[in-house]
């Protein structure tokens, strides 16, 4: 967020998730709990036809409805368009004390919290909607958004699981839907793995009736946060922050965790991968767990910090910017603050910030097949003693998915 802060006083808090029951759930909640709030929500679903429909409401019912046509073909960013000035009309009419922003099925909430402040209004919170049973078939479901409906481009090639994983690590608060009609009822190793994916995320348990089409609770001094949901909403949301959570390069990991059948591996190692027996595993290592992420270095490919992401038995691997180690000293004072703490804390004297640090979660997780398949991929003490002009002449396995 820049330094010239918001231009609108109208806090804005998003809810999103695959889980719609969950979500509904959510936002009806919060239109209880803070009178006068009024919910904005863009339906994806009839992108094919040309059009997104907005509706406007508040605990009573619809306020307003209306389309939004497409952008260059893409539901999404029609969204885009439309979002900040249907807030600023809520905020310049006023009466609002706060804009839930329900966003649609597979829409990530990390390129609409950016999109709202870019606008000129305050994220106050982020929260994604979860139904604490579901978490593991959503993480296990590698189909392709499109086979669903869910996709939000005809060009949105995403899955099930990667959509989710991203909506479930990017929100500060977690909103716990437990015992959804005809959802099965989640057990400990469910809120377990919840947990372990995002150890760091403000929980907060919420009833799935409907409350929304009940009255408004009269006014008082704590309308604003009558419930742990609606202080939630409000607490704040660094966006700045949020992002570099999730860049690979600084992100915040969960640590090593073993308890109800779930457990998190957190993999360190100061030396390269061979790109040939990293290629040759990559599809053991992606079905090891139910979701992997974290960042690596190949040997052969010392400049380029690499960013692994599987969820749903599907492997992302692409580049992400260069190790910090890298670049001529002059370089530094253009990366941002938290890229060189993140380095800095990570530093080896010889190799700089390259190393490996990969976290895979999952119930019933192999760690210890887990680990030597891994370790059986780095660099043999021959291959690493033959040193870094011997690494650039190894064959270039990861080039065809690199895409370089």
């Amino acid at each position: 967020m820049s330094g010239t802060g918001p231009l609108h006083d109208l806090p804005v808090v998003l809810v999103g998730g695959l889980h719609a029951d969950a979500r509904r759930a959510a936002v009806a909640r919060l239109l209880a709990d803070v009178p006068g709030s009024v919910v904005l929500h863009h339906d994806l679903a009839t992108a094919a036809a040309g059009t997104v429909v907005r509706t406007v409401r508040d605990a009573t019912g619809i306020l307003d409805a209306g389309e939004a046509p497409l952008v260059n073909d893409c539901a999404c960013c029609a969204l885009r368009e439309d979002l900040v000035p249907e807030l600023v009309r809520l905020a310049e009419a006023g009466g609002t004390p706060l804009a839930v922003v329900e966003l649609w099925d597979s829409v990530e909430p990390k390129a609409m919290a950016e999109v709202v402040t870019a606008g000129g209004f305050t994220v106050t919170g982020v929260i994604t909607a979860v139904d604490p049973a579901l978490v593991l078939p959503y993480l296990g479901n590698g189909d392709d958004l499109a086979e669903g409906g869910l996709a939000a481009a005809a060009t949105d090639q995403r899955t099930v699981a990667d959509t989710f994983a991203r909506q479930l690590e990017y929100a500060s608060v977690l909103a716990l839907a437990e015992s959804l009609p005809g959802s099965p009822e989640a057990d400990d190793e469910d809120r377990e793995l919840l947990t372990q994916l995002h150890p760091t995320a403000r929980r907060v348990p919420i009833d799935h009736g409907d409350p929304a089409g009940a009255p408004a609770p009269a006014p008082s001094a704590s309308a604003s946060a009558s419930s742990e949901l609606a202080r939630a909403a409000l607490a704040g949301f660094d966006v700045e922050a949020a992002a570099a959570a999730q860049h690979p390069a600084c992100a915040l990991l969960p640590a090593e965790a073993d308890a109800h059948g779930v457990a998190t591996l957190v993999w360190h190692r100061r030396r390269p991968f061979h790109p040939e027996r990293l290629y040759a595993a990559l599809e053991d290592l992606t079905c090891a767990a139910a979701r992997s992420r974290g960042r690596f270095w190949l040997a052969g490919k010392g400049d380029t910090l690499l960013h692994w992401d599987a969820a749903g038995g599907a492997l992302c691997v692409e580049g992400a910017g260069p190790w910090l180690a890298s670049l001529p000293d002059a370089a530094w004072d253009l990366v941002p603050p938290v890229r060189r703490a993140a380095a800095a804390l990570d530093w080896h004297p010889e190799h700089g910030d390259r190393c490996q640090h990969l976290v895979f979660t999952s119930p019933g997780l192999d760690r210890d097949g887990l680990e030597r398949l891994l370790e059986s991929c780095l660099l043999t003490d021959a291959e690493y003693a033959a040193g870094q002009a011997a690494w650039e002449r190894l064959p270039p396995a990861f080039d065809t998915l690199l895409e370089v």
